[in-house]
């Protein structure tokens, strides 16, 4: 059992998280022309939290997340609010293809568990239809403490590189704000930025 599915349970009680979805959603919000017709894609979704602050903004959610854990909470939170237009989805993008098209794909704090993001890039680009947007939150470049020892990860992203590589990959608009300042459990604050680019 992967350390997500050993903090699924547990995941909501922490407020931080809510506090941090809640600042990417009002994000979204403002960087984004949002509408009700689009079909949206939560790439690593976790349990949810932020796909249900933005479930009244689109017809269609998929949330995607490669923890069966996270996925069976996400199942129990649709079915209690009777979200009949949101699909929890245990899948595993990262090593496979998925067949779908949707008008926006985000996500949060994912990007830097993502050993090769220039080909999950590719695969966004991929997945969205023309004029789709791709919105990305995740650690500005950080010391490594954000997770501590031992743990393989990027260490947060300076996105005037991550804009190049999206131009790179297709996109256009790229713009990026700082969204949210993450205080830490060992009191040290992290910065977290909202990048949005269009197809």
């Amino acid at each position: 059992m992967s350390e997500f599915d050993n903090r699924a349970r547990e995941w909501d009680k922490n407020k931080m998280h809510t506090e941090r979805s809640e600042a990417i959603a009002s994000g979204i919000k403002k960087m984004i022309n949002l509408n009700p017709s689009m079909k949206a894609l939560e790439y690593g979704a976790g349990t949810g939290i932020l796909s249900f602050m933005l479930s009244d903004e689109f017809s269609d959610i998929t949330m995607m997340d490669s923890s069966s854990e996270m996925i069976q909470v996400c199942v129990e939170k649709a079915e209690k609010n009777n979200s009949l237009h949101i699909h929890p989805l245990y899948f595993d993008l990262e090593h496979n293809d998925f067949e779908g098209r949707f008008d926006i794909i985000y996500n949060q704090m994912v990007l830097h568990h993502v050993a090769d993001y220039e080909t999950m890039f590719a695969k966004f680009y991929t997945l969205l239809n023309t004029e789709g947007y791709l919105a990305i939150a995740d650690l500005f470049p950080e010391d490594g403490s954000f997770h501590g020892d031992n743990v393989n990860v990027h260490l947060g992203f300076d996105p005037e590189i991550l804009s190049r590589m999206l131009k790179n990959s297709g996109f256009s608009d790229i713009r990026y704000i700082n969204c949210y300042n993450l205080k830490h459990e060992s009191g040290k604050i992290f910065p977290i930025f909202l990048l949005v680019a269009k197809k």
